[in-house]
């Protein structure tokens, strides 16, 4: 939705949020049904989270192969799956942003402004997010169906429905806050496939159940129940909340439908249609020039099995040994560029096959591509890791694209209080929290808050 408060739009994602709270109504919950119980729940669930994790470092130091990445491709395939949760991530908290001036929602608040960074752009997830993608080539997403976006779909609307639905808004923060194994896991994965796990252990220290946002969680619901009425009803309501990051694809959907060879053919269509006409005729694989591969959909398969049949690529080996490789990696191959990074990891990887079990091989970028990432994202060690870290280089914006953000400095400047919260609040929503002004915006607004 361009423009979410639009009318039609705006009744649109109400509509679908009432389904998605009837449809986990229906769902079990292990959220206890009295307010005094939570606290322990939370730091139970925390201690328990952190033994299974124990528990799988212990089985990785016997010998046990990863859990969840089978090879790069993989890990990066689900990074790109997970890409439309992780880049609305905290918008479920933007429509509390209203109750700057009530105490009660400051543990609420707090948490959003951490999720956007206070205005860091180092620290602000959704930018983190970004940039891990383009660091690894893999900002161009992939077709991805309707349940990919669920999850997404439902903070934007809980984000923009918060003055209706802000006992499910509490439910919802309490269930997503909670540390989960996958998060240690994967940071972990990541760390070892060489890829930079700094956004999944950002979130590991900050949702912690000591000071975190995990012990916001149940605060914020704490600081809201009613005084009067009817406190049942209230956390009943708070319940489907939190029974609502139950809905759509799991991490362990994700991660056991991944197939490398499908993932690559996919890919290879997708592409396809761009190189129909860009290829000359002297050479023929299988008996068809490349040209004659590429005209029509539904080959990629036939192709890639031709480019092994022809030894143009040699399966279960070093990728470097291939001919099919080396035409397209390097600064003077002469398919230089015509792949990214997350595309030529999937041929690497299918190309490599059995030979990357064979002791610690893993695609390793070049060194100027390496250097390239380092200024881009921060390297974090997985929990259970030493620490290495590489801290980025950023700078701020330059001459003219610096002049729009300082004359929004000095129109809000001009502004009395409560309109420049309110303009400062319009700039801090899902859509614009990552760009110049609206980490400008976010910058400003934490200072006001204790």
């Amino acid at each position: 939705m361009s423009e979410p408060l639009a009318p039609e739009n705006h009744g649109t994602s109400r509509a679908f949020l009432k389904a998605r709270l009837e449809e986990a109504a229906r769902l079990p919950s292990d959220m206890p049904t009295q307010a005094d119980h939570l606290l322990g729940w939370m730091e139970e669930a925390a201690l328990a989270t952190g033994e299974h994790y124990a528990q799988y470092l212990d089985s990785r130091k016997a010998g046990e192969p990863r859990r969840y990445f089978s090879s790069r491709s993989h890990a990066l395939s689900f990074l790109q799956q997970v890409a439309p949760t992780k880049l609305v991530d905290g918008a479920w908290l933007y429509g509390v942003l209203q109750y700057w001036r009530d105490d009660r929602f400051h543990p609420l608040i707090r948490t959003y402004l951490e999720e956007l960074g206070d205005g860091d752009p180092a620290q602000n997830h959704v930018v983190l997010y970004q940039r891990l993608l383009t660091a690894y080539g893999a900002d161009d997403l992939p077709d991805l169906g309707d349940e990919h976006y669920l999850q997404g779909a439902l903070q934007l609307a809980m984000g923009y429905h918060a003055d209706e639905f802000l006992p499910e808004l509490i439910g919802y923060n309490l269930g997503y806050e909670q540390l989960p194994l996958h998060l240690l896991i994967t940071a972990f994965e990541l760390d070892e496939l060489a890829i930079d796990p700094y956004y999944f252990t950002l979130h590991v220290t900050i949702d912690n159940a000591s000071t975190g946002h995990a012990r916001k969680a149940v605060q914020a619901l704490l600081a809201t129940m009613p005084a009067t009425g009817d406190p049942g009803a209230f956390l009943e309501r708070v319940s489907r909340g939190y029974r609502l990051n139950d809905l759509g694809l799991k991490v362990s959907d994700i991660i056991e439908h991944f197939d490398l060879e499908q993932a690559l053919v996919a890919m290879l269509e997708r592409k396809s249609i761009f190189g129909r006409h860009l290829h000359s005729d002297f050479c023929s694989i299988g008996g068809k020039t490349v040209n004659e591969w590429l005209m029509r959909s539904g080959q990629m398969s036939g192709f890639l099995q031709a480019l092994v049949d022809n030894h143009w690529v040699k399966r279960n080996e070093d990728p470097r040994q291939s001919r099919f490789w080396r035409l397209i990696d390097g600064n003077e191959a002469p398919m230089f560029g015509v792949f990214s990074a997350c595309e030529k990891q999937l041929i690497f990887d299918w190309i490599a096959g059995n030979w990357l079990s064979h002791g610690e091989n893993v695609h390793s970028p070049s060194d100027a591509e390496a250097d390239r990432r380092s200024h881009t994202i921060r390297r974090r060690s997985a929990p259970g890791r030493p620490e290495r870290i590489q801290v980025s280089k950023r700078s701020g914006p330059k001459g003219d694209l610096d002049q729009d953000v300082s004359e929004l400095a000095r129109e809000l400047a001009l502004l009395p209080e409560e309109l420049r919260m309110q303009r400062l609040i319009r700039l801090m929503a899902p859509s614009s929290h990552a760009t110049a002004a609206g980490l400008l915006a976010t910058r400003l607004f934490s200072a006001v808050l204790p």
